[in-house]
């Protein structure tokens, strides 16, 4: 099995926790996957998922107030963790699910 697609993510902040859904070679268009990912097991092994970026505007007056500072999420790396993840814990791969 490995991992084709990331349909979505979502960074859940105070958990450090990366909840993730995705295609396998083996899911038909149909089918989704869905993980919690623990951010700190991963960057243990070298994969810096979250790059936490600094605010460009922070200039700008009040405009942009609503929106702290953003994650950015390299979707190449993080499909390169879960394939690598996945050989090495063929126990934790979630089930296909319909949607």
């Amino acid at each position: 099995m490995e991992v084709v697609e990331i349909v979505s993510y979502y960074y859940h902040e105070d958990r450090k926790l990366l909840e993730v859904s995705f295609r396998s070679s083996i899911d038909s268009d149909d089918e989704i996957r869905n993980d919690m990912l623990n951010l700190d097991d991963a960057k243990k092994i070298g994969f810096e998922l979250i790059k936490e970026e600094i605010d460009i505007f922070e200039d700008e007056e009040d405009f942009f107030e609503d929106f702290d500072d953003f994650v950015s999420i390299d979707e190449d790396l993080l499909l390169s963790y879960l394939n690598e993840y996945y050989i090495v814990n063929p126990n934790k791969i979630p089930k296909a699910e319909f949607f």
